[in-house]
């Protein structure tokens, strides 16, 4: 599992220092809607989600659900966002006339790696995949480190190749890193 993952991480650590280079065209695509004034509720809670009878018919009316998302309350409009890995979205409702207006955003396949490289939106179930590889990678790392260990007597440059591997990036970072 460490393997397969390590070279994904490896793929889109090369994908995120190269994004400049990488074209990407974002696709916005902008939705509006109604919603029956009625439903809105006249004194909402701060940051709760959208009471369910408005998430639905957001839903219904442009197609994002919101209804686990936080709504941010104020005097003319709900606003909720949606972020996800490799774009984003969001709704906004006017309060006073009911009019839905949304907008998806999608900047392509590499975003999409790019944020799940970095845990970026992905929710809780990626959260705890990033720290149980990290925790893997840190158990690979420690047992190759006792495996070199063992064969270090008879391979002199053992040692000296860690140091280096070690020394690499410090030097890089303090004499080129400003």
């Amino acid at each position: 599992m460490s393997l397969v993952a390590m070279l994904l991480f490896s793929i889109t650590g090369i994908t995120l220092n190269h994004a400049g280079s990488i074209a990407a065209e974002p696709v916005v695509m902008n939705k509006t809607g109604q919603l029956s004034v009625s439903l809105l509720p006249k004194t909402p809670v701060a940051d709760a989600p959208l009471p369910p009878a408005v998430a639905a018919a957001v839903e219904r009316a442009v197609g994002l659900d919101p209804a686990t998302r936080p709504a941010e309350w104020s005097d003319g409009e709900v606003y909720v966002a949606m972020p996800r890995p490799g774009g984003d979205a969001w709704v906004s409702i006017d309060r006073a006339t009911g009019r839905i207006t949304a907008e998806t955003t999608d900047r392509g396949w590499v975003s999409y790696l790019n944020d799940l490289h970095k845990g970026r939106n992905a929710g809780a179930a990626w959260f705890w995949f990033i720290d149980i590889f990290a925790a893997a990678c840190i158990l690979f790392t420690l047992t190759g480190l006792l495996l070199l260990q063992f064969h270090a007597r008879r391979r002199p440059m053992t040692w000296p190749i860690v140091a280096a591997g070690l020394a690499t990036p410090i030097v890089i970072a303090v004499l080129f890193v400003h």
